[in-house]
């Protein structure tokens, strides 16, 4: 029996020589890289691709039944020939001259000013009823022109002119290879072309009944013919010899249509029949890749190695883009591989758990062609396979296995299992986790054997950690711990913990680091102390974690690295050699939701070889592969339209200068674009529009953003884009300005300017005239106002002085009436008087003078005459009578005109009445008695026809 130590050299020095070989090597041997197919109904051609280049920007175009098709990673673009729609050749320059040939015609694609591809003919030189073109199948840019060949000729087109050169006899295809340019005759076999001729390589015998599709550089100077039926060849110093490697059985069986280089380190060889096969410079196969393994055609017509070292394939049914610069490779179905929940290599075989068993591959074989295969006895859902004390364990639905060898195994326990550790200071046990609690085995000199369930604690435990002389685990939102007893048979004590600190509430996962046990609440780490039985943080992996949240597993491989798990996807921390670590997630952004939940499961086997458990297979990881993530991306603003415009900025090699729009077109829309090619669901893009966007978008996936009624202004549309790995590429940017609307132009605001102006002026000399006009009015206005005033001033005067005299009259009125008033009590006081002269007259008649003396009697007589003489002589009632006349003339005139029949005596009584003297006045006056006057009045009231309410005197004055 081979010695542990003696088993684990071989197991290493295998390990080794595996290591070495990948350490070196692009191509893995180790799985399929990952594959995207595309189908015709997704670029919208015809099946058959024929031919493959690469751009500068990185844009990929296809040389197809239907046309030529431009692919950046976002979309696809058809470009049709004038008169036909088969390319099946094309090559591009180094000025992004796109030259492609088809039936009849043959020319090159370029950009314009807008970066739209426009069709120039060079076929069109030629007089095509002379001279028949048929297919172009090659092009070359060799010497400073480029040649396109046909099965007839070869056209030669430089500086604009165009040279036919016709073949010996038939061509069959061509090759460029070292600055070397080959061409195989029907009849006259290899052909060099130099100088503008044809030079025989005399190998006609060789290649005469075959057809040559391939020819590549290998080490040593060396070519190597790739034939369709006949195998591989080298082609060294003129002589020719069978290749007869492992490649070669591979083309002789498939056939070969052609292939090419990677680096000069690899050959890709395409078949019609299997796929493509990837092998060295010494010829063996390092990859196998077909139908079976991912591809969705067989038949492989055309190959290419992108800027990446990816490998693209036209295939004869579709397009198929190979990852090969990635660091992961998969066993998927192709390798009867399903859900993997854990793998191990334990005696050169890698053994893998799955959903439906147990199953390996020998480890350190190729994995080309083989699959895995299932272990027998293991059959249906296995949880873990494990390496414990030099046991193969595999915790199984159906009972605890013991696998011995591929054909061999044993159920030590018959109840569902998860997981199994190491007893501490106890080498020889094992306790293992079931669907009942734990179980105790024992490995003795007659192998591992099954010893008891352990009693006190009977729940499932999918996972658990040990330290000391305790189980660990995480159960229903608790922590517990379950103390063992000596003997192993029981719990002596079993506590649970619903918080690690008393000031963060629950609890996480248990995890196993540096030999100590972890526990987790959301973003802290702790440990435990036994002595002072509370748990304490731990600084060291908090530090660790310190920016990594939603951590849900916590795992570390036997080099020191620190795997962690965070939502459904893997990062790790990588131990470097100073003891450091340096943290790594972005790598895996491509395994995010194809982790199995719960049973995320890492196996490292060394520095190169990783294993990761997917729930479609299982992915190697191989973190030395060269500049799988340092590589910086490239984005491009692939088109810049607005209404009735188009730029195309992916297509052309210089930054095109500022574009002006009009305000009129003011939407605009931009369509983004990477070359990424791996992993492009993953790729998201961030923009920001200057003048318009604060600041840059958020991450997305979407490739195109629009801008609606954009303001005049300058506007920078600034882009970048981030990869699977996280690495953002550096900006680039497209400037354009929004002219304003014809109404706010620079020539707008000139006309308004003048048109102000104009406003301005007229407004001006209208006030001017207004003012003049209405200071002419103004001055007429006040004109007629100084008349108005002037006139009034006059009325006023003329009033006043009316007034003045009607004062004056009325003054001289009233002086007047006064006057009359003063004259009749005058001659009232003469009237009385005179009755006083005429009583006393009549006494000195009753007086008998006779007695008196003659003295006396002569005094008394010459009195008596004296007092007749004053009575007869005193006018004063006439004059009165005719003053009163004089006075009220007019109103004794009104009067007699308004009342003809009024008599003398009635006019007078109506003066007296106008005179407001009293009825004993007017008695006196007219010498009559107070009743006459009463009389006097009803008479003249009766003949001015008055009312007995209306007042005579009243009456009159109103006259």
């Amino acid at each position: 029996m081979i010695s542990r130590k003696f088993r684990i050299l071989i197991v290493f020095v295998i390990i080794s020589q595996f290591v070495l070989f990948e350490a070196f090597a692009q191509i893995k041997s180790v799985g399929i890289p990952d594959i995207k197919n595309f189908k015709r109904t997704e670029y919208k051609g015809a099946t058959q691709n024929w031919d493959i280049d690469q751009d500068k920007n990185g844009n990929l175009y296809f040389a197809n039944n239907s046309g030529l098709f431009q692919y950046d990673g976002s979309s696809w673009t058809k470009y049709n020939l004038p008169s036909t729609t088969s390319i099946r050749s094309l090559k591009i320059d180094v000025d992004g001259k796109i030259f492609v040939g088809g039936y009849n015609e043959f020319g090159y694609f370029q950009s314009d000013d807008k970066g739209i591809l426009k069709y120039f003919s060079v076929s069109k030189f030629l007089d095509n009823k002379k001279n028949p073109i048929d297919f172009i199948w090659k092009i070359h840019i060799f010497q400073g022109e480029i040649i396109f060949q046909s099965f007839q000729n070869l056209y030669i087109y430089s500086a604009n002119k165009l040279k036919v050169i016709k073949a010996p006899t038939k061509f069959q295809f061509s090759f460029l290879v070292d600055n070397q340019l080959f061409i195989q005759d029907k009849s006259e076999g290899l052909l060099k072309f130099r100088d503008g001729e044809f030079h025989k390589l005399g190998l006609n015998s060789t290649f005469s009944n075959t057809e040559i599709w391939g020819m590549f550089p290998i080490e040593n100077n060396k070519i190597l013919i790739s034939t369709i039926d006949k195998g591989l060849f080298i082609l060294e110093n003129n002589k020719v010899i069978p290749w007869k490697i492992e490649a070669n059985e591979f083309i002789q069986k498939n056939n070969s249509l052609g292939g090419i280089n990677i680096k000069n380190e690899f050959i890709v060889l395409n078949s019609v029949l299997d796929g493509i096969i990837i092998c060295d410079q010494k010829g063996k196969i390092i990859q196998h890749i077909n139908q079976k393994k991912g591809l969705q055609n067989n038949t492989v017509l055309s190959s290419f190695v992108d800027i990446k070292n990816n490998i693209w394939l036209g295939l004869d049914n579709g397009i198929a883009f190979i990852n090969e610069n990635s660091p992961f490779t998969y066993f998927g179905s192709s390798y009867q591989l399903s859900t993997v929940y854990a793998s191990v290599v334990y005696k050169k075989n890698l053994y893998v758990a799955t959903n439906q068993g147990v199953f390996y591959h020998p480890w350190g074989k190729d994995f080309k062609e083989d699959s895995f295969v299932l272990v027998k006895g293991t059959t249906g859902q296995a949880w873990n396979i494990q390496l414990v004390n030099g046991n193969l364990i595999c915790g199984h639905n159906r009972g605890a296995i013991l696998i011995f060898d591929n054909n061999n195994s044993q159920i030590l326990d018959n109840k569902g299992y998860w997981n199994f550790k190491n007893l501490p200071n106890k080498p020889d046990f094992i306790i293992g986790s079931n669907y009942n609690g734990f179980a105790l085995f024992e490995k003795t000199s007659n192998g591992l054997k099954y010893v008891n369930q352990i009693s006190g604690y009977n729940k499932s435990v999918n996972s658990f950690e040990i330290e000391n002389n305790f189980l660990w685990f995480n159960k229903d939102g608790n922590i517990y711990k379950l103390e063992l007893s000596n003997d192993l048979k029981s719990f002596n004590s079993i506590k649970n913990f619903d918080k690690l600190s008393n000031v963060i509430e629950g609890v996480g996962n248990v995890h196993f680091i540096n030999n100590k046990v972890l526990f987790q609440n959301k973003f802290h780490f702790y440990n435990f102390s036994y002595d002072n039985n509370m748990f304490y943080k731990n600084d060291q992996i908090n530090k660790l974690f310190d920016k990594i949240s939603g951590i849900t597993k916590v795992t570390q491989d036997q080099l020191g690295n620190i795997w962690y798990v965070y939502d459904e996807s893997l990062g790790v921390l990588m131990k470097l050699k100073d003891g450091s670590f340096k943290n790594n997630y972005s790598t895996f952004a491509s395994l995010k939701g194809n982790l199995v939940s719960n049973y995320e499961s890492i196996n490292c086997i060394n520095s190169y070889n990783i294993f990761i458990g997917m729930i479609d297979g299982l992915a190697h990881f191989n973190p030395k592969s060269a500049n799988y993530y340092s590589n910086i991306p490239k984005v491009f603003i692939k088109s810049f339209s607005f209404p009735n415009e188009n730029f195309v900025l992916g297509n052309l090699s210089q930054k095109h200068k500022n574009i002006n729009i009009s305000y009129a077109a003011n939407n605009v829309k931009f369509t983004f674009s990477s070359p990424i090619y791996d992993n492009q669901q993953k790729v998201e893009f961030s923009y920001q529009l200057e003048n318009f966007d604060e600041k840059w978008s958020s991450w997305s996936v979407n490739n195109i953003k629009e801008y609606t009624n954009l303001r005049e202004g300058n506007y920078l549309m600034k882009l970048k884009v981030r990869n699977s790995f996280g690495i953002q590429s550096k900006p680039t940017s497209v400037s354009f300005s929004v002219s304003p609307p014809w109404y706010r132009s620079i020539l707008a605001y000139l006309i308004y300017i003048i048109l102000i102006g104009l406003i301005v002026y007229f407004i001006r000399m209208r006030i001017q005239i207004k003012i003049r006009k209405n200071k002419y009015y103004e001055t007429i206005e006040q004109r007629k106002i100084y008349l108005e005033k002037e006139a009034k001033i006059k009325q006023e005067q003329f009033e006043l002085e009316k007034e003045i005299e009607i004062l004056k009259n009325e003054k001289l009125q009233i002086k007047i009436l006064s006057k009359d008033k003063e004259l009749v009590n005058n001659s009232l006081q003469v009237v009385k008087k005179n009755k006083i002269l005429n009583g006393i007259i009549v006494k000195l008649k009753d007086i008998d003078s006779v007695s008196f003396d003659e003295s006396t009697k002569f005094q008394f007589n010459k009195l008596n005459k004296s007092i007749v003489k004053e009575v007869h002589a005193d006018k004063s009632w006439q004059d009165l009578e005719k003053h009163i006349k004089n006075v009220h003339f007019d109103f004794l005139k009104r009067l007699k005109e308004k009342y003809p029949t009024i008599t003398p005596r009635e006019l007078d009584l109506s003066t007296y009445l106008l005179m407001n003297m009293s009825t004993k006045e007017i008695a006196e006056i007219m010498n009559i008695s107070g009743p006459g006057v009463e009389l006097a009045r009803y008479r003249l009231r009766k003949k001015l026809e008055l009312n007995k309410k209306e007042n005579l005197t009243g009456f009159l004055m109103g006259i």
